[in-house]
């Protein structure tokens, strides 16, 4: 928690410039409408300052009301968006990429998590992803997972074809503590914590240690429809998103506990554990939560179809709207 003391006093300057700037919504902007939003996948740490954006009032003081929804087993969350079931979801980027080159024309509109939160996970004696090779690694079977294990083992000067993969879904944790796979692609911030929580000294090789560009893992995205024809509500989301992560920076604890309240299956004791690893994931290098970096995306644009997820790099102009994000970033 050391960390959060200085990200608290960058948060302090950028939400002073927020004030300064009038980057708020202003009354006669606000859409004083309902939304839904619907997370990417059972609620944990990464989405604290969602819940926290509903607990203390952020979104109905920026004129919009959100009901925060919890995916299904069988959830597609860009059929719901393009199907107006939702009118928010939180994608993983990958997911993002590959459905707008399925021609479903869906638009990242802020970042959730400003780093790559995907990582192989390796059992206590892995020194290198090179010692990988020969050795089983568990995949969800996702189409991201080859790719960041491909990505990783290359990056460590390994040959990913020498390593062998099998499908475990999402069972990395006990499939590791098991001993059934030497490695495992995760989220370090899920998994990872759950594993070192559990048994300490696995080993954690994050994609963006081992080359891979520091993308925005989760994204806030909308139809491109509803940011054309519903401008104000995106914009009045988003800030009160941004204003949540910030209260998540400020007071993890408290942040914790509004998830808690509204989730209440959840484990305190796991998610806190998750924040205490996610201050620089929720602000990234600018400081200011929700930020995208339109050069760190074109950079994972190219990373994308390079290792295989997109047969082309993505259009980042097309795929992300980056204005109200970034509106304190530009003074305005």
């Amino acid at each position: 928690m050391r960390r959060l003391v200085l990200v608290w006093v960058l948060l302090s300057l950028s939400a002073a410039a927020l004030l300064l700037s009038g980057c708020g919504t202003r009354e006669a902007d606000r859409p004083n409408a309902d939304a839904t939003l619907l997370l990417d996948f059972t609620p944990n740490g990464v989405h604290a300052g969602i819940y926290s954006a509903v607990a203390r009032g952020y979104d109905t003081a920026e004129g919009v009301h959100l009901r925060v929804r919890q995916p299904s087993s069988s959830s597609d969350a860009v059929k719901l968006l393009l199907g107006g079931r939702t009118d928010f979801a939180v994608l993983d980027i990958h997911d993002l990429a590959i459905a707008r080159e399925q021609g479903r024309d869906v638009v990242g509109v802020m970042s959730i998590a400003q780093r790559p939160l995907a990582a192989v996970l390796a059992q206590p004696g892995t020194r290198s992803p090179r010692d990988l090779q020969g050795h089983r690694v568990g995949v969800t079977g996702l189409p991201s997972d080859e790719a960041v294990l491909r990505s990783i083992v290359k990056g460590a000067g390994g040959e990913p074809e020498q390593v062998r993969t099998t499908t475990i879904g999402f069972n990395a944790v006990p499939a590791l503590l098991g001993g059934k796979v030497a490695g495992a692609t995760a989220f370090w911030d899920v998994e990872g914590v759950a594993l070192q929580r559990r048994r300490p000294g696995f080993r954690q090789f994050r994609v963006d240690e081992f080359g891979a560009p520091s993308y925005p893992e989760l994204v806030l995205c909308v139809t491109h429809e509803t940011l054309r024809d519903k401008p104000a509500l995106v914009r009045a989301t988003v800030a009160a998103l941004q204003r949540g992560y910030r209260f998540t920076l400020e007071d993890p604890e408290s942040s914790a506990a509004d998830l808690l309240s509204q989730v209440p299956a959840a484990s305190r004791d796991e998610i806190m554990a998750q924040l205490d690893v996610l201050d620089s994931v929720f602000t990234g290098p600018t400081g200011v939560p929700g930020a995208l970096d339109p050069g760190v995306l074109r950079d994972w644009a190219r990373w994308e179809a390079r290792f295989g997820i997109t047969r082309r790099p993505p259009d980042v102009a097309e795929a992300f709207d980056t204005r109200y994000a970034n509106a304190s970033l530009r003074g305005s």
